[in-house]
């Protein structure tokens, strides 16, 4: 095979020529993509290749853009946008302006047949391919790979569950991370889009729709989704859609040798095959049965008067002001030349160690969630070592506030009316800290 250049870098082995474009998104907003075409001559059906979530760039869909381009397919990848997208902010309805675009300036090149430009989504692209669909009869066809057909944080708590799990975890955290952790992520604002139905979108696409999914997807509850995605393409009177699963394929419908856990680069073989037959009209392959899927889904719960935000955040200016204003209340007594307390070592020990346990809870919920719970790493008894490290200390934070009250009970009397309020005021933060603690599981088995 010839050595082509594609995007100003030689690729050995390539049969697609790659040329870069700059398109207008939504907004304005400047998009820079590459299109892959096939060598022959003429018009060709294409496709717009919507990325997943992430600030994702257009190399991470290289690989399905050239196997399209090798079956005849032109194709769009292009780096998702950043303004207006970030892990705490993002509007699908932008993300499907800045797709119909893409689809616009495929429409407009002369190797294009105008009237076969599809969208193409994976996982939350596909949630943007079925909008953009939705909206624009310029959209031909829809493919979809991973697509969901829940809520995002329904679908975000199920894959908890099936990483958690994949790594051995049982006991408090897997509830913490899938019921308690991603509801608070929800009421505090901090996952976008947490609550988008793609139901009654799909109700209104009426093109014809190919929607794959892997046989090893930890991610999209592809069961459900099949089943959900189908029913409402039904709803909406549309009888063109095919549902499709791809033997031994992961999520993106890449290869996986982790049964759907690891990420290997290369495409497991059938799914660009598909795909490419149902944008050209040719009949699709059946591909494997439906797998099961392990475990269901569940509604989330919006949060109770007493686990909302302000109440979040009250316990933890208690514990800050409790906590880590200690060391600060000893240093003044000490420049003041004050006789050390009584009760300083409880006291003392009780600070420490509920500044660690509440400062190290957040760290380990803010890091698991950030990668989406597949960084459990090595576990003793059912428990990720970081984690039950948290239950020992929140455990001993609970023992030291009982023998701080002991010693204050035994002092009382000998104490100044400043360092009375001071110890009160770290016995409350005691107190709170032992229904908070179990409330996000480090109290629990």
């Amino acid at each position: 095979m010839a050595v082509v250049t594609v995007g100003g870098a030689p690729v050995a082995g390539a049969v697609t020529r790659g040329t870069d474009v700059t398109f207008a998104g939504s907004g304005g907003t400047a998009l820079y993509g590459t299109v892959l075409a096939p060598r022959q001559a003429g018009r060709h059906p294409a496709l717009v290749l919507v990325p997943g979530a992430g600030p994702t760039k257009r190399a991470e869909l290289r690989l399905q853009a050239e196997a399209f381009a090798e079956r005849g397919i032109v194709t769009l990848i292009y780096d998702k946008r950043t303004e207006g997208y970030s892990s705490f902010h993002r509007d699908y309805s932008v993300l499907a302006e800045d797709a119909l675009a893409g689809v616009r300036t495929l429409r407009a090149r002369a190797d294009v047949d105008p009237g076969r430009v599809g969208v193409w989504g994976l996982s939350e692209g596909a949630w943007v391919a079925s909008l953009a669909a939705a909206r624009s009869a310029d959209v031909a066809k829809v493919v979809t790979v991973g697509a969901v057909g829940l809520p995002p944080s329904r679908q975000q708590a199920w894959a908890y569950g099936q990483y958690l799990r994949h790594g051995g975890v049982r006991g408090s955290l897997p509830g913490m991370m899938q019921d308690t952790g991603i509801r608070q992520l929800v009421g505090a604002g901090l996952f976008p889009e947490a609550t988008y139905d793609p139901v009654p979108v799909w109700e209104r696409v009426g093109q014809p729709v190919l929607n794959l999914w892997g046989t090893l997807d930890r991610e999209a509850a592809p069961a459900e989704s099949a089943r959900i995605i189908g029913a409402a393409l039904d709803r909406g009177g549309n009888r063109h859609h095919l549902t499709r699963f791809v033997p031994d394929a992961r999520h993106n419908l890449h290869i996986t040798s982790d049964n759907g856990f690891d990420r290997p680069d290369p495409l497991a073989p059938g799914g660009a095959d598909m795909a490419a037959a149902f944008v050209k009209g040719e009949p699709v392959a059946p591909g494997a049965p439906r797998p099961e899927q392990d475990g269901t889904s569940r509604e989330l719960a919006p949060l109770a008067w007493y686990e909302n935000g302000w109440g979040q955040l009250a316990a933890l200016a208690l514990f800050a002001l409790a906590f880590l204003g200690h060391p600060v209340a000893a240093a003044v007594r000490r420049l003041r030349g004050t006789a050390p307390l009584p009760t300083r070592r409880p006291a003392r020990t009780l600070a420490a160690l509920g500044a660690t346990t509440v400062l190290g809870c957040l760290a380990y919920f803010a890091f698991m969630a950030l990668t989406a719970a597949n960084l459990v790493g090595p576990t003793l008894l059912g428990r990720p070592l970081l984690w039950l490290l948290l239950q020992l200390l929140a455990t001993a934070t609970v023992a030291a506030t009982a023998f701080t009250a002991i010693s204050f009970h035994r002092h009382h009397a000998g104490l100044a009316p400043g360092t009375r309020a001071h110890l009160w005021l770290q016995l409350s933060a005691g107190a709170v800290f032992i229904p908070w603690a179990a409330y996000w599981g480090l109290l629990l088995p």
